[in-house]
């Protein structure tokens, strides 16, 4: 039986009634354990905890008979799934998978439970000047949230099932009771990642952050010369700082990824950006899509052409074939470059969060995990609790401390229209890799006010953008 078979038939199990209202019972909090009863289900399945009530262990057995057959449906073995599964982490992603599947059943793209990231901008307060800031850091501090609200959305984070929770900002490390909140925060079970210029990650900060649970930490780096990192930074002597709050982040255990926002700024540095963070023993390098708001809006002239975006993924797939770093992009036309170059042959297919092995007969899941995430596998919240579909895609829908973020996230027609492939407008609407890919909504949003209308960085929308551009009055250098 083939993958897509396979899937189909798992869909039609997963969908039936009878089974949609088991999910949605194991997606009950147990207040026992201050976790879900699938999560405590699938402790028992893997053999994590053996003791749990009774409800929670009737649901181990529902899970243990759901799990077989979607591993079937997968290509993976009980014993597979279980050393998975052993991670805490991969157990919280596969409860939220679980619970999205009895909310949305297994439609194209797929849509958990709940956002597998939060990346919250803690604080608007920061310690630079950044051209590109996409939070015009350094406006209205006063929204920052008190320490006992902060806990509280942390709380609601957790409840709602998010494996991820990311502080940025501003910069995040300015806010005093910083510590207090990721050890909050890894302690209600979230993976907790802290997004930094790095300025601040002295030894003795890396060591009080390792010991307050924060696991990942991305630095944002500009260039691979400092004249270059500090005309972005807005604050001379930068470069040097970042670089050795790289080195002391790597040395003290941290899974270190380095952002780079991409423009013709820094276009011709990436090369030589990419052999720096291979030389300073990074995990990742992710080329951030620069798209227009915050302070960005003021760049838009050095925005990528759709001819230099595609020359420069072409140039990152090509290099992660030697590189021993993880080369992404949160362009998600990184996806189409990759099966555009590779052809049938192609086992990785990247996505905003990795580069996903999928081997031939698992190809047509990348349908399902693939292209923009936002709304979808990640949201944004502001500092006072205001929740957007993405950090680059600021249009309000509503406030994680005011109302329901599990209503919103099952009835909002915002969400709905993000998840939506066939709510695309022209090319991206049309295009065969529109589930791999989708264009990124942000940029659609940013430049056109509207995140259904075509991705102007793409390739394939270069004759549409030239359209728009006259129509809409968006900038011609792009």
């Amino acid at each position: 039986m083939d993958t897509k078979t396979a899937v189909q038939i798992f869909g039609t199990f997963a969908e039936s009634k009878p089974v949609q209202f088991a999910l949605r019972r194991m997606s009950e909090y147990c207040h026992e354990d201050g976790k879900s009863r699938l999560e405590v289900a699938l402790e028992l399945y893997t053999g994590v905890r053996e003791e749990a009530c009774l409800k929670c262990r009737m649901a181990e057995k529902t899970v243990s008979a759901f799990l077989s057959l979607g591993g079937k449906a997968f290509g993976a073995s009980s014993e597979e799934m279980k050393d998975k599964f052993r991670d805490k982490y991969w157990r919280r992603g596969l409860a939220n998978v679980v619970k999205g599947i009895s909310i949305f059943g297994v439609r194209k793209p797929f849509v958990p439970g709940a956002p597998f990231q939060v990346v919250w901008n803690v604080t608007n307060s920061c310690n630079l000047r950044c051209k590109h800031c996409y939070a015009n850091a350094g406006q209205n501090p006063d929204l920052d949230l008190s320490t006992e609200d902060a806990k509280r959305v942390i709380d609601r984070i957790a409840e709602w099932g998010v494996v991820v929770l990311a502080f940025s900002g501003g910069e995040p490390l300015v806010r005093r009771d910083i510590l207090e909140l990721a050890r909050h925060s890894s302690s209600r079970g979230l993976y907790t990642a802290i997004a930094t210029n790095g300025v601040l990650l002295t030894k003795e900060k890396c060591r009080e952050l390792r010991e307050a649970g924060v696991e990942y930490l991305q630095i944002s780096l500009d260039g691979a010369k400092a004249e270059t990192h500090d005309s972005f930074r807005g604050v001379d002597g930068m470069f040097a700082r970042t670089v050795e709050g790289i080195r002391n982040a790597v040395e003290a255990g941290f899974f270190v990824n380095i952002a780079t926002t991409v423009t013709r700024h820094n276009l011709k540095e990436i090369p030589e950006m990419i052999t720096l963070c291979e030389d300073l023993g990074v995990d990742w390098f992710m080329m951030y899509n620069f798209v227009p708001t915050g302070r960005g809006r003021f760049i838009e002239e050095n925005d990528l052409s759709p001819r230099e975006r595609e020359d420069l993924l072409r140039m990152l797939w090509e290099r992660m074939k030697t590189s021993k770093l993880n080369l992404l992009s949160t362009a998600p036309q990184f996806a189409r470059v990759a099966l555009e170059v590779e052809g049938a042959s192609c086992s990785v297919v990247p996505t905003h969060f990795s580069n996903t092995e999928l081997p031939g007969q698992l190809r047509s899941l990348a349908d399902f995990i693939g292209g923009c995430g936002a709304g979808r596998f990640y949201i944004a919240l502001e500092p006072n609790g205001d929740m957007t579909p993405c950090v680059f895609l600021p249009k309000k829908v509503g406030n994680i401390l005011e109302e329901s973020p599990e209503r919103l996230w099952a009835e909002l027609d915002d969400f709905r229209r993000l998840r939506d492939r066939g709510s695309l407008q022209g090319g991206c609407g049309s295009c065969d890799y529109r589930f791999v890919c989708g264009g990124c909504r942000a940029r659609a949003y940013g430049y056109f006010g509207d995140f259904t209308l075509p991705d102007p960085g793409c390739i394939r929308n270069e004759d549409e953008y030239a359209k728009l551009t006259r129509i809409q009055g968006a900038p011609q250098a792009v």
